[in-house]
Formats: C-alpha cells, structure tokens, sequence
C-alpha cells in the first residue's frame, strides 16, 4: 500500500510506503488528510490506527528539484512514468522497457529528456545507431521536460488525482 506525501503547502512531493506515513504520522512531523477507506493497522500492544491514504507534512521541506527552473533529474523510472510504460513509436501497442536515445550516442546524442523514449526491445534493436526519418518512424508524441518536482506513473496520479496534476506539459 503506498501513500501520497505532501508538503506543508499541499504540494505532492513524493510516494511512502504505508509504515513510512504511519511514522510521519505518530511522531507528530505529519498529519491524515485521507484515510484509505476503512482500513486500520493494529500495533502489537492493542491500538488501532486509521491506515492513511494521503499525510502532509507538519513543516515545509524544500529541495534543489523544487525549484521552478529546475527539470526533475532525468531517470529511467521518471522516463517510464513520462511515457506511460508504453513503446513510444506510433504503430506499436508494446511495453516499452528500453531507453532509446533519438539521436543515437555514437552519433553524438546526450542522454536527456528530449533525447531519450521508451521503445520495446523489438523496436529499439531494429533502430540500432539509425535516426527515426532513416526507417521512416514516427514518434507518438515529441519528448519533453516533465513539469515539477515529481513524476507519478498514470495509474497512481489518477489513485491520487485530487492531488496530483498531470506531469509533462
């Protein structure tokens, strides 16, 4: 079970495991704002606590990936979570798990957000060192910089819509 956290603002700032919120939550640095239904944890001593959906922090924590200019750093899961876990070129349906890099490294490609898609193996293999207008390859859309502090897969931003706006721009 995982748990949205916020900052003191109500800003998502990331994704906790259950036990992580619960210890926010009982050491006082976080506060409920969603419970997940009518769900409870029972400690071994007897008490009974709501099991948390959402907690916001009771202070405003600030870091270098908060900052308006800044990009998120650039990953392999943030990728995944950008391109909705899919094969990025436009007649395929497959889970893409490879990075792609558009403009291929050996040609002089760097690794960033407008560079790199996920492909499925099958695509990415085919691609080899070759740009997309080489094999006649469209993309389903152009890569960006994904807006914000923090990047959701699709799945949990809708759990959390409330929440969480969309990530890329």
């Amino acid at each position: 079970m995982s748990v949205l956290l916020l900052n003191a603002s109500y800003e998502p700032l990331t994704v906790v495991s259950w036990k992580r919120a619960m210890t926010l939550v009982i050491s006082g640095r976080a506060e409920m704002v969603e419970q997940a239904g009518d769900r409870i944890i029972r400690s071994a001593g007897g008490a009974e606590f709501p099991l948390p959906h959402v907690v916001r922090l009771m202070t405003m924590v600030t870091f270098a990936g908060m900052r308006a200019h800044r990009s998120p750093r650039f990953s392999k899961a943030a990728l995944s979570a950008r391109d909705d876990r899919r094969c990025q070129v436009i007649t395929c349906d497959e889970r893409g798990s490879t990075v792609d890099h558009l403009v291929p490294r050996s040609r002089g490609g760097d690794t960033s957000w407008e560079n790199c898609v996920l492909m499925c193996p099958a695509h990415n293999s085919r691609k080899g060192d070759k740009l997309l207008h080489e094999l006649g390859w469209k993309l389903k859309r152009s890569p960006k910089t994904p807006v914000g502090a923090i990047v959701l897969t699709p799945a949990r931003s809708s759990e959390w819509s409330r929440w969480v706006a969309p990530a890329v721009s």
